[in-house]
């Protein structure tokens, strides 16, 4: 038993010597199994180290005053886009290390003549063979796969690049429109105070007979709609730091937002190098390497074995082997390689569709970012402070009794006005730059 044991691994060394690779039941008549890769010839497995272990989402209230700044590096820190688009990298460095693995060998024992009748009755005419089987790849099975693999990945960690794109877009548009909402209702505060002590002076002009009582009237109905217009103001305000904060996952938004609306200056930008273009790129070829898979699948690959057979009439120990050869007369694979093929042609009108929409976008936001940045300077420059100096003049003809309630109102609704347009000219500035910032990204 111990000869026996001795030539049984004496006949493993041998196989395990040989970087093949088969699934058959027997050296003499083997068996072949699926299709499986593990090269014999070609690179060694990919030495790819384990990827990290997945970092934590941050946790914690938000910052009180929460700044642009401050605001993606919680996105980067907590969202759950990222997390995913993460996971689904490691993923792929996982396939990679998967497609490098050579298959294992295939350990078979085989117990003749025995039971029988007559002479072959009992276990006197025993044959015992034990055997490890493997398949050689020849045709470059697992190079290919590992190269489809590879393929794979490229596309995983330009969609991650992608989601944290697109993370920052969503970041600083809700951004601009938190700050937007603030200073709206800043505004309403203003203008609720101004209606509310205009509304006070005017009753005693009333009362003293300066005024007729339809001003009082008039003045009453602004201030209440202005308390009105305040109340949604503040409503609108917190709606909005609420949807900043459910970008980083988080349900209790911050206190207050800090500092400008925008962290982005207009840049100029390359189309075909835009994310969205490298994407269609990595998935053309992905779509590539896998026909070059597909087609190695439908390669020969022999089937190899080698083993032990003891005799337990003589006590005799032997050597026996085997090779096979699949004939492939009715599956050659060629159903998944045209398939493949035809994700290639897919991919390519993919990437041109990409390249015209990129293209077109590109142009889009260079021609918005322009468009907001003369409407904000004219604001700035003119429409603010000719309101804003038309207000102080009514004022002080109302409080000199040369100028109307009526016109008085009309220059505050002026005024208010111009600061609001002002505020959409910036919010609409601020969502074109991280439009073009966006598109710009690579």
């Amino acid at each position: 038993m111990n000869s026996f044991r001795a030539a049984a691994l004496a006949a493993a060394t041998v196989l395990g010597a040989t970087s093949a690779h088969a699934q058959v039941s027997t050296p003499a008549t083997p068996r072949v199994g699926s299709p499986v890769a593990g090269p014999e010839y070609g690179p060694p497995a990919p030495n790819i180290a384990p990827s990290a272990p997945t970092i934590a989402p941050r946790v914690g209230p938000l910052p009180s005053d929460l700044t642009l700044a401050q605001a993606l590096d919680e996105a980067e820190a907590r969202a759950p886009a990222l997390l995913a688009a993460q996971a689904r990298v490691d993923a792929a460095q996982a396939r990679i290390r998967q497609a490098g693995f050579r298959s294992n060998p295939e350990l078979s024992v085989e117990v003749e003549n025995f039971l029988g009748t007559g002479e072959l009755s009992g276990l006197r005419q025993t044959e015992a063979t034990v055997s490890l089987n493997q398949r050689l790849d020849v045709s470059g099975r697992r190079r290919t796969r590992v190269a489809a693999a590879r393929a794979l990945l490229v596309a995983d960690q330009i969609r991650l690049a992608i989601a944290r794109a697109d993370l920052a877009l969503a970041v600083r548009q809700q951004f601009a429109r938190a700050v937007t909402a603030r200073d709206r209702l800043r505004i309403a505060e203003e203008n609720e105070f101004n209606a509310r002590e205009l509304a006070r002076v005017s009753g005693i002009l009333v009362q003293e007979g300066r005024e007729p009582p339809l001003r009082g009237i008039r003045a009453r109905s602004a201030a209440a709609q202005a308390a009105a217009e305040l109340e949604a103001a503040r409503a609108e305000e917190l709606a909005a730091r609420g949807t900043l904060a459910s970008l980083f996952g988080v349900t209790t938004p911050p206190d207050r937002i800090a500092g400008g609306l925008t962290d982005l200056q207009p840049a100029s930008i390359d189309p075909e190098q835009s994310l969205d273009v490298r994407l269609a790129e990595a998935e053309r070829a992905a779509a590539e390497a896998e026909v070059g898979s597909q087609v190695a699948q439908g390669r020969l690959d022999p089937a190899v074995g080698i083993g032990v057979r003891h005799v337990r009439e003589t006590g005799d120990f032997a050597l026996v082997g085997g090779l096979t050869m699949p004939l492939q007369i009715f599956d050659r694979n060629q159903g998944n390689v045209s398939a493949a093929q035809s994700n290639v042609r897919a991919a390519e009108a993919n990437l041109a569709n990409v390249s015209a929409t990129v293209r077109v976008r590109s142009q889009n936001a260079i021609i918005a970012v322009e468009a907001a940045e003369a409407r904000v300077q004219a604001l700035e420059g003119s429409a603010v402070p000719e309101a804003g100096e038309a207000l102080r003049l009514a004022q002080l003809s109302y409080g000199e009794g040369r100028a109307t309630l009526l016109e008085l109102l009309d220059a505050q609704n002026a005024y208010r006005t111009a600061q609001l347009a002002l505020i959409e000219a910036r919010l609409a500035l601020a969502n074109a730059t991280a439009e073009l910032g966006r598109v710009a990204a690579q």
